[in-house]
């Protein structure tokens, strides 16, 4: 993520995403090693897979190649400059979370050999790591805004929208279920594909709702 953001100039719509992810990154790992988690290790485990499929589909994008169609809107709309930052950012935790996590937490529990369920110790420091993001977001969210002084108020307030229309926790929530659903059918190879593909568009459909251009003609 560093070298993604070295790479990047600061406007570009995927460096204002992976600014967010590397900060909430960075304080996930530092929680897992001072909040007493019951198993840090499953969840550092989680977050290498995690990244994984976002370095994924940077690497497709940058090879031209099909993204898949959650976060093919970010891809797509990196270079408006009608879109606001936050939005960029919130498109980018949209697809990760929504799509990626749940294929993320299926393939960490299937290498570590742990049954997922929410009766378990993963689970609840899965839902102890909320909080450490919310935060963190929280604080980069108020970054963005308040590079926008100076932009009417009737734009500052579309942009609330969007924002209103984020929750961390939620989509986390969401995430834990989609997983859920996928461990049930991994016997099921074809009804796996099919859900797995209708979340990756149905996720896609979401980001295109928070990357509508909220920021007037310079």
């Amino acid at each position: 993520m560093t070298a993604i953001a070295n790479e990047l100039p600061a406007a570009d719509g995927e460096a204002r995403f992976n600014h967010l992810y590397l900060e909430e990154t960075v304080a996930v790992d530092t929680a897992t090693r001072t909040a007493g988690f019951e198993d840090p290790e499953f969840i550092r485990a989680l977050d290498v897979v995690f990244a994984g499929l976002y370095f994924a589909a940077v690497d497709a994008s940058s090879a031209g190649k099909p993204v898949p169609r959650s976060w093919a809107p970010l891809f797509a709309a990196r270079g408006d400059p009608h879109i606001a930052p936050i939005q960029f950012a919130l498109a980018g935790m949209n697809a990760h979370i929504n799509h990626d996590l749940p294929l993320a937490l299926v393939s960490t529990f299937e290498a570590e050999s742990v049954e997922l369920s929410r009766d378990s110790p993963q689970y609840r420091d899965y839902l102890k790591v909320n909080d450490t993001i919310a935060g963190t977001e929280a604080r980069v969210k108020q970054e963005f805004l308040t590079g926008m002084v100076g932009v009417a108020d009737q734009v500052l307030g579309h942009i609330d929208d969007v924002i209103a229309m984020w929750s961390i926790s939620e989509a986390r929530n969401a995430a834990w279920t989609n997983a859920e659903a996928l461990w049930a059918l991994r016997d099921h190879p074809d009804l796996t594909a099919a859900f797995a593909d209708t979340l990756d568009g149905t996720v896609g459909f979401a980001s295109r709702g928070l990357l509508i251009p909220t920021l007037p003609e310079a």
